[in-house]
């Protein structure tokens, strides 16, 4: 496990504005990860990018970080010697990489500790990397191990209970807004996963009024507006739904904002207008605020917010981290026996090539009968014989002296110089 290596870029160290500059789309995701595939010595590719974070995980024995960070300024069109490159981090350690997904994986490196939306994130960018052929033996092992922990986690600790996700933040902020109103009117642009989520805890709250949906994709609005009983209203419709609209929450995809302060200058807003902002990059410009009588919240200010769940989920954290610790230690041991796995391989391809050929000296003086049961007993004997390495090397990897071991084999059997299949 020594060659597992990530960058990260979070909001644990830059803010929305550069994150939202640094983000990456579907397609990007591919095109970069399509590009490290063609270098040398590189394998087991992870491309995650969130609202909180970009980050790109791979196993080889070369550091690519900068050249990762500079495929990513060039996907982005930003400067190759922009300032935006202070705000990776670089994991070289591999203990600490694989320490770092897991967290990551659980939501315990989330803004809103425990968000439930990260798991599905991570499987969305280990499906890209298995698509694309850079899902190794390596990264399958640690993702399957990373799926199992949070199943242990939801059934072992409260960590993943109640609602202290981005998406119930905003519902949440949408109750304080509304509580003064009467029969308030809120409208949902754009429903990707965490716009859809929002509706669907919307569903859950009747008394704050009447919800509107919105989407490009006609649809997908028209699915979930009759999932959770709500209106939909035609995307071409949007400009009067948001001049209607008490609330608006916007969580469109895409590189530019989509609501700007030119347009919401134009709306005759009589009080208050409320606008949140899910959207990295943002989807509303920030200067709308110059208006009179609009505020807006966006997505860091949405995750800083913390419900009663958000506590129990703090309190169960020492738990949390021991079912990572225990599940990291079996990964870990499950990676130096796969260290050890080609040695004993060309072992028993050394041993295979001496029982081949001693039978080989005697075939042509055997019965078919005799040759079969010499056939049975020498595989057996074969057998027995590799068992007692492979329990030794399986037993100085835990002590973390298989190397030793495996030097020793290789000097006595000139394990070296064994094809890796034996020709029969």
């Amino acid at each position: 496990m020594n060659q597992f290596k990530a960058i990260s870029l979070s909001y644990k160290k830059a803010p929305l504005e550069v994150r939202e500059q640094v983000s990456l789309d579907t397609q990007a995701c591919q095109e970069l990860a399509q590009r490290m595939k063609s270098w040398e010595e590189i394998s087991d590719v992870l491309v995650l990018s969130t609202c909180n974070r970009t980050e790109v995980y791979y196993l080889s024995p070369i550091n690519y970080s900068y050249n990762i960070i500079q495929v990513i300024f060039e996907l982005k069109s930003i400067d190759p010697h922009s300032h935006y490159q202070d705000y990776f981090e670089q994991i070289n350690d591999s203990f600490e990489a694989v320490e770092h997904l897991f967290f990551v994986s659980m939501g315990l490196d989330s803004q809103v500790v425990g968000d439930m939306q990260i798991t599905n994130q991570v499987k969305q960018a280990y499906q890209l990397s298995a698509d694309l052929d850079l899902a190794g033996p390596f990264l399958h092992r640690l993702l399957h191990s990373i799926f199992f922990t949070n199943k242990r986690i939801v059934q072992e600790t409260p960590f993943r209970s109640g609602a202290a996700s981005t998406s119930y933040a905003a519902v949440e902020l949408i109750e304080g807004f509304t509580q003064s109103m009467q029969n308030p009117r809120i409208l949902i642009l754009g429903i990707g996963e965490i716009g859809s989520d929002v509706c669907r805890h919307l569903v859950n709250k009747p008394q704050l009024g009447e919800v509107w949906i919105t989407n490009r994709t006609q649809s997908k609005a028209e699915a979930l507006a009759q999932e959770c009983n709500f209106k939909r209203i035609p995307f071409s419709e949007v400009e009067k739904a948001m001049q209607q609209a008490d609330v608006i929450v916007s969580s469109v995809a895409r590189n530019e904002p989509f609501i700007t302060a030119k347009e919401v200058h134009k709306m005759d807003i009589l009080s208050f207008k409320y606008f949140i902002d899910l959207s990295v990059p943002r989807s509303i410009h920030p200067e709308i605020e110059k208006n009179t009588g609009v505020l807006l919240y966006n997505i860091d200010q949405i995750n800083n917010r913390a419900g009663t769940a958000l506590q129990k989920r703090l309190a169960s954290i020492p738990d949390v981290k021991a079912i990572i610790q225990t599940s990291i230690e079996d990964f870990y041991q499950w990676s130096k026996e796969m260290e050890i796995s080609p040695t004993l391989q060309k072992l028993k391809n050394a041993l295979e090539q001496i029982r081949q050929e001693e039978l080989a000296r005697y075939a042509k003086k055997m019965t078919d009968t005799e040759a079969t049961k010499v056939e049975q007993i020498t595989k057996n004997m074969m057998q027995k014989i590799l068992k007692l390495p492979a329990l030794q090397l399986k037993a100085a990897c835990k002590r973390g002296e298989a190397e030793t071991l495996i030097d020793v084999l290789n000097d006595l059997f000139n394990l070296e110089a064994q094809p890796e299949k034996v020709k029969k």
